[in-house]
């Protein structure tokens, strides 16, 4: 890194208890184009991390109060700043387990001053790549979201209100997930996938999947594969989103009593991916005007989730459904208009009588 980058962009806090270290650091460090922050114990360190930004925290292991050890965990647990210990007591501590508490650098003192002003360049050259990485990653990641939106939107582009029912559903499986305490990594995925769920219509014809009225028999077994479509879409990919949005496609209209489609699973031989998106796709299409079907009011929609248990729907995550209804409403509401409430005389789509399905 050149000088004008120190200059401008970092900051370093030096916690040492001996003031003539402290001042021997801040003459070489400020020298080396470094601005320098300094405090005698981990409490003040800490008070000054909650009022600034630092980088780079340099600290002595020996302090009163609070000794370093302490405060390189507290700053790795709540704080963004790399961390570089420096101590005298290499037979108390070792350098792996240092390290292991996530310091970025460990200096044995006696040291060269110099010796501290290369660490401290490394541990920044590091850091600032670190960054750069992280950056092209979501940059990366955000295409490669936007790309699968756009797929999704390309196979759904004809129904009304598309793209708010594509940023509902992952919502509402985010949410489902949160509340079933799954891990962030499956939030994340689920939230990402599941608007893959119906991608298979792309194959369906428009006369079928825009029919107001009723299907025949043979519609309603063309309607059917968009499943399998979507599944075969979605195959063989490496990607962890793609992977499981292949998944939902190709179960998201099992139903818990093994009634559903295509592959007739039953209770949690249907994957939970599957079982999630099945109660999120059925609340927004029955909340939703369709070319076939009215939004239908809040508490109808209640009443007809509420019944499913153990027939459509998983009763454990029916069951955190049905307690944070008001929620979903809420979700419902805010991406898109929710017009439910307005509809005080409804009929029921041919569809949901004759078929018990929501498509």
């Amino acid at each position: 890194m050149d000088n004008s980058i120190h200059k401008k962009n970092i900051n370093i806090l030096i916690v040492d208890d001996e003031p003539s270290l402290r001042q021997l650091f801040q003459r070489v460090m400020e020298g080396a184009g470094y601005d320098c922050s300094f405090a005698e114990n981990g409490e003040a360190a800490l008070e000054l991390l909650s009022r600034q930004i630092f980088d780079v925290v340099v600290t002595d292991i020996d302090m009163p109060i609070m000794n370093g050890i302490e405060l390189a965990k507290i700053i790795k647990s709540k704080f963004t700043a790399d961390v570089i210990v420096m101590t005298g007591q290499i037979r108390s501590y070792q350098y792996d387990e240092i390290i292991n508490i996530g310091a970025s650098d460990f200096v044995e003192k006696p040291f060269s001053l110099r010796e501290m002003v290369l660490r401290v360049n490394r541990v920044l050259r590091e850091r600032s790549l670190k960054q750069k990485a992280a950056k092209a990653h979501e940059e990366l990641k955000g295409s490669y979201i936007d790309s699968i939106h756009r797929l999704v939107m390309a196979a759904e582009y004809k129904d009304e209100d598309t793209g708010d029912h594509i940023m509902r559903i992952g919502q509402y499986c985010l949410f489902l997930a949160e509340k079933l305490t799954l891990s962030k990594e499956y939030q994340e995925i689920i939230y990402y996938s599941a608007p893959m769920h119906d991608i298979g219509k792309i194959g369906i014809p428009d006369k079928i999947l825009l029919k107001p009225g009723k299907l025949t028999p043979g519609e309603f077994k063309i309607i059917k594969t968009h499943t399998e479509i979507g599944a075969r879409l979605l195959s063989q990919s490496k990607s962890k989103i793609l992977q499981m949005a292949h998944e939902i496609a190709l179960s998201h209209h099992e139903r818990f009593n093994g009634s559903g489609y295509p592959n007739q699973l039953k209770g949690t031989d249907i994957p939970l991916s599957g079982r999630i998106v099945a109660i999120a796709d059925t609340f927004d299409a029955l909340s939703s005007k369709r070319p076939y079907k009215d939004p239908y009011p809040p508490k109808i929609i209640y009443s007809i989730m509420q019944k499913e248990e153990g027939e459509h729907f998983d009763p454990e995550i029916l069951d955190v459904f049905i307690t944070n209804f008001d929620q979903f409403l809420k979700i419902r509401g805010k991406i898109g208009t929710f017009e439910g409430e307005a509809y005080k005389k409804f009929v029921l789509s041919k569809r949901d009588t004759i078929h018990n399905e929501t498509l």
